[in-house]
């Protein structure tokens, strides 16, 4: 059963979320929630009979309805909920609809042509509860000009499903106990809005991911974010008594692939709400969907 905002608008107004889930100070100071979702209709657009409401012209491909995935089929995160409900309030904050579902019927045409955006919210082993028309539906959604955003552990175990696998481009190996880490915007990604008033870099405190390889020179793909290895310790006991070995020099943490008509975007960012509750998470997320959305280059 799909989740909206519109319910959970509903619980904020009775909620002090204005501390818990904190505004980026470069988009709003004092303004309240309605403000800045209007605010949001000049740059993003909540649709025609919207902006035409508010006699503004929306973007032909503004950013307007998010589908979060978020059932897992291998470990499931403890943080999930957390997680599902920070995205809630971002959308609302942010002037953009978010739905979210573990069922995954709704990946048929008829559904998902509601949405630009999927957002998979540590879908471990994504795909495996898919059947083949779902899976079908799915390409073919993203064929027609959509976009997939993948966060944390969308990029775990997914070898039930080629395609997918080919998307992401890596698989899990390792993950760090929370640690902050820096993190260096790479040099042909200064201007990309995602990293761009963070660069040339940044700190945040996560569990950080090990992949098998690097998706450094794959088709199509662009590096925003790599790992420095000497500020954290990437791959923790468990793992290094698995002889893991730690990625390198060339350890990605955020990038783009741009594919088949298609846009998708990963993060490692996402294991809880709190690195994404940061300036750097806030806006790092929107500018994902945004891209994502082909609202942005």
């Amino acid at each position: 059963m799909l989740k909206t905002t519109a319910i959970e608008a509903a619980v904020l107004a009775a909620l002090p979320f204005s501390r818990a889930f904190g505004k980026d100070p470069a988009d709003s100071k004092s303004k309240s929630a309605e403000e800045r979702y209007k605010a949001n209709l000049s740059t993003k657009g909540l649709g025609v009979a919207e902006a035409t409401k508010a006699g503004l012209k929306p973007h032909p491909r503004s950013l307007e309805n998010v589908l979060i995935y978020s059932k897992s089929a291998w470990y499931v995160h403890a943080t999930l909920s957390a997680t599902n409900h920070w995205f809630f309030h971002f959308g609302l904050d942010n002037g953009v609809n978010i739905d979210q579902t573990d069922d995954p019927s709704k990946f048929n045409l008829d559904d998902l042509s509601r949405y630009q955006v999927l957002l998979l919210n540590s879908t471990t082993n994504f795909g495996e509860d898919l059947n083949k028309e779902q899976r079908e539906a799915l390409i073919t959604w993203f064929r027609q000009g959509h976009g997939i955003v993948a966060i944390h552990a969308a990029a775990v175990h997914h070898g039930a499903w080629d395609w997918y696998a080919k998307l992401v481009g890596c698989d899990f190996v390792a993950d760090s106990d929370r640690a902050p880490a820096r993190l260096v915007v790479d040099p042909a990604a200064l201007d990309n809005p995602a990293v761009k008033r963070f660069a040339p870099e940044l700190r945040i405190n996560e569990e950080w991911l090990c992949f098998d390889r690097a998706v450094t020179g794959q088709p199509n793909v662009q590096v925003l974010l790599r790992l420095d290895e000497s500020t954290f310790d990437p791959v923790r006991a468990k793992f290094r008594e698995m002889n893991v070995k730690p990625m390198g020099a060339d350890h990605p943490a955020a990038w783009t692939r741009e594919t088949e008509g298609g846009r998708f975007f990963y993060t490692a960012i996402g294991h809880d709400p709190r690195a994404l509750n940061t300036d750097f998470g806030r806006r790092h997320i929107l500018e994902a969907l945004r891209w994502a959305a082909f609202e942005t280059k």
